[in-house]
């Protein structure tokens, strides 16, 4: 990445960080509870709400002076991650790789939803760099999966790859590091009144 896209990154974290995480080392919300915007969009589809959190890591994550976030602006276009400072610049970016790779082959946003299997839930590709859109869908997806399945591991890894296989196992596997590293921050967080150091 750029020294330009870097610092402008480094510009836009406090909006990100107002919205979505402000993240203590380790990952994880300051309590080590996922932000509330992963909490309503959690609840109003019935996942828990660090299961939708640590997808987020996964999918989108990326240190940021030394932080693991999610990044909302994430693209992923034929294998290849992008991260934008702003919506618009990564709005454009999906136009142009529209014109140059199938839809199936670019995943955006926080919970990297692919524009050629889900698109059709939203009016334009773009609208899933909303990030609270992309969460709400990611949520909705992550249900659909656990209905299916009836176990939220399970439906984890059909989230990533719906016909399951070793790619899904090694999709749950990192998604289970993540989740632990949640628990832990939230053990920490109790038992130093809420806190971390």
């Amino acid at each position: 990445m750029g020294a330009r896209v870097t610092r402008r990154l480094s510009t836009v974290l406090h909006v990100a960080c107002a919205i979505f995480v402000c993240l203590a080392p380790g990952g994880t919300h300051a309590n080590g509870m996922p932000p509330p915007a992963y909490e309503s969009a959690a609840y109003m589809h019935g996942v828990p709400a660090d299961v939708l959190f640590a997808i987020a890591l996964q999918e989108s994550g990326m240190l940021l002076r030394g932080r693991l976030i999610p990044w909302p602006w994430t693209l992923n276009v034929a294998g290849r991650p992008y991260r934008f400072a702003n919506r618009a610049q990564a709005c454009e970016a999906i136009r142009t790789a529209l014109l140059h790779v199938p839809p199936t082959r670019i995943d955006v946003g926080l919970g990297q939803i692919n524009v050629g299997f889900q698109g059709h839930r939203v009016a334009h590709p773009c609208a899933l760099l909303d990030p609270y859109q992309n969460l709400a869908l990611t949520a909705r997806i992550l249900h659909e999966h656990y209905t299916l399945a009836e176990d939220w591991v399970i439906a984890i890894g059909y989230y990533h790859r719906p016909a399951g296989g070793e790619r899904a196992e090694h999709y749950r596997r990192a998604v289970q590091r993540h989740l632990r590293r949640i628990a832990d921050a939230s053990v920490r967080a109790e038992g130093t009144g809420g806190t971390l150091p």
